[in-house]
C-alpha cells in the first residue's frame, strides 16, 4: 500500500469545546444542515438519549428537546440524515422490544424543533418495513435515503438494502441483493457515502471479519459492481466517509475495536484511484473508531438534496444575493517559514466581546440614561488564525444584516468535522477535530473573522 499522497496535505487542528457542550462518546450519529451540525445519542459510560446543535460560526452548543411519544429513547450505532429541514432518524435501538407495526424511524423538524410522529408505510402489502438494527448505513439520493446492512440481534450481519421515499415515506425493498445475488453481502460497522447517483460503500464487519471491499451501487441501472484497485485503506471497521467535491474523504476505524487509526485517505470519483492524504508538519490528526464525520463548506454540499424545507422555510438563491465580501485570495504558502522544528503555530476559535472604547458597565450606563443617540453597538468577533500564513478574511456588520450563520457558512472554507470517538476523554467535552485540505483550487482560508 504506497505511502504517497495523491493530494494536497490536510491541515488538523482541535476545537476547544467550553462547559456548555455534550460529553463526549462514541457510537453516535451526526449530521450537517444550514451551517449546523446536529449530534444524537451514542455511548460514553452508558447509552445517551440527547440531541445537540453546534454553530461552527459561534463555537456553541445548543441542546435540543429529546423527550415525548415522537422522541427515540437511548440509541447507539445508529444513522442520521438531513434532508429539507428535517432530520431523519433510523436504527440504534439497545433491544428488541420493536413490532411489526413499529419502525425504529424517527423524524425531527428542524425549523419547529421538536419530534414530529411518522411511522413510515410500505410500497406494497407484500413489503414489510425494515427492523431495527445497528451499525448499517444511510445515505440520501435525490429524495430517497440508502439504508444498507447492519447488525439485527440474533440474526447477525445484514445484506438488506432498503430506500425511504421522503415525499411518500414509503419503504421499499431493493431486491439487488437478495438470493446472494451480487453485492457487498451481509456487512455492518461499514461506511458510505453518495455522489451524483451513486452510493459507494466501503469495509466493516461481515460476521465477525474485517473487510476493505469497496463496492458501488447506481440507482439508474439499480446495480452493484465491485470497485477493485491496487492501492487504498487496509481492512476497517468503525470509519467514517463523507462525499467532497469528485472524491470521497474515509477516515479512521481500525481492523479491531482496540487499534483506532488515524489515517485519511481519498477516493478520486473521476480516475477511480485512492490516495492516502498527507498532513502538514505539526499538524497531527487522533486516532479516531466509531466516531463521526461531517462536512461543511460549498465543496461537501450535496447536490442530491435541495435547501428548501417543507417545515415554510423558502430556499436561499445565491444567485439573487451579492456574495460576502470575504477576499478569497489566500493560497499555501511554502513550508520554508516554519521552524527548524516544523512546526505550525495554531490559534484556534475564540469569542470574544468586542466593545470599541467602551467597557460593559459603561455600555449599560449610557443605555439607561440614552438621550436618543446611536450608542457603540456591541460585536461578537470569531477568529480562526493559522499563523502559518499571511491573510485574511473579514467582513463589515453592515454585510451581515439580515444574514445568519446558515449564510455564513455558505462563505466559510471547507472543513471536515471529526466528532468524538473511541478512545474518549473521560468525563470532558465532546472531541471535534477540524481538518482543511490546502488544494491548489481551494487554498486554505486561514484567518476568518466574523462580526455580529
Amino acid at each position: 500500500m504506497p505511502a504517497m499522497s495523491q493530494s494536497s496535505p490536510s491541515l488538523w487542528t482541535q476545537l476547544p469545546q467550553g462547559s456548555r457542550s455534550p460529553c463526549d462518546r462514541y457510537k453516535h450519529a451526526c449530521c450537517s444542515y444550514d451551517g449546523h451540525v446536529y449530534v444524537l445519542g451514542g455511548r460514553d459510560t452508558s447509552c445517551l438519549r440527547d440531541l445537540w446543535r453546534y454553530s461552527v460560526v459561534c463555537n456553541e452548543w445548543t441542546e435540543l428537546n429529546c423527550t415525548g411519544e415522537a422522541a427515540p429513547e437511548e440509541l447507539e450505532e445508529h444513522s442520521m440524515v438531513a434532508h429539507e429541514g428535517f432530520l431523519y432518524v433510523f436504527g440504534g435501538m439497545l433491544d428488541s422490544a420493536y413490532t411489526k407495526c413499529r419502525c425504529a424511524l424517527w423524524v425531527f423538524d428542524i425549523a419547529k424543533q421538536k419530534w414530529v410522529p411518522c411511522q413510515g408505510k410500505t410500497s406494497s402489502p407484500q413489503t414489510q418495513m425494515p427492523t431495527n438494527r445497528k451499525g448499517h448505513s444511510a445515505v440520501v439520493l435525490g429524495s430517497v435515503m440508502l439504508v444498507y446492512g447492519g447488525f439485527v440481534d440474533i440474526k447477525g450481519s445484514s445484506q438488506e438494502f432498503w430506500s425511504l421515499d421522503f415525499d411518500t415515506m414509503a419503504w421499499s425493498l431493493l431486491s439487488d441483493c437478495q438470493q446472494g445475488s451480487l453485492g457487498p453481502g451481509p456487512r455492518h460497522s461499514h461506511s458510505a457515502a453518495a455522489h451524483q447517483d451513486c452510493m459507494y460503500l466501503f469495509g466493516g464487519l461481515k460476521g465477525l471479519r474485517e473487510q476493505r471491499d469497496f463496492w458501488k451501487w447506481n440507482c439508474s441501472s439499480h446495480k452493484w459492481s465491485s470497485l477493485r484497485t491496487k492501492s487504498g485503506p487496509s481492512r476497517l471497521m468503525g470509519h467514517s466517509a463523507v462525499a467532497y467535491k469528485d472524491s470521497m474523504l474515509l477516515f479512521g476505524g481500525g481492523e479491531s475495536q482496540n487499534s483506532p487509526k488515524n489515517c485519511l485517505w481519498r477516493y478520486n470519483f473521476n480516475n477511480q484511484t485512492w490516495g492516502q492524504v498527507a498532513t502538514l508538519p505539526g499538524s497531527s490528526p487522533p486516532d479516531k473508531i466509531h466516531h463521526c464525520c461531517t462536512g461543511l463548506g460549498p465543496s461537501y454540499k450535496s447536490d442530491t438534496s435541495s435547501p428548501s424545507s417543507n417545515s415554510g422555510r423558502q430556499p436561499r438563491l445565491l444567485e439573487d444575493k451579492a456574495f460576502r465580501p470575504f477576499k478569497n485570495k489566500c493560497f499555501p504558502a511554502p513550508l520554508t517559514f516554519l521552524g527548524s522544528e516544523g512546526d505550525i503555530e495554531l490559534e484556534t476559535f475564540s469569542l470574544d466581546k468586542c466593545y470599541g472604547s467602551k467597557t460593559l458597565t459603561q455600555l449599560e450606563k449610557s443605555k439607561e440614561g440614552s438621550t436618543g443617540k446611536e450608542e457603540p453597538q456591541v460585536r461578537y468577533c470569531l477568529t480562526f488564525e493559522n499563523k502559518a500564513f499571511s491573510k485574511q478574511w473579514s467582513c463589515t456588520e453592515e454585510d451581515l444584516l439580515n444574514e445568519d450563520d446558515s449564510d455564513i457558512v455558505q462563505h466559510l472554507p471547507d472543513l471536515l468535522l471529526v466528532l468524538g470517538g473511541r478512545p474518549c476523554t473521560s468525563l470532558g467535552p465532546m472531541s471535534i477535530w477540524q481538518m482543511t485540505l490546502t488544494d491548489s483550487e481551494q487554498p486554505v482560508k486561514n484567518k476568518l473573522t466574523f462580526f455580529t
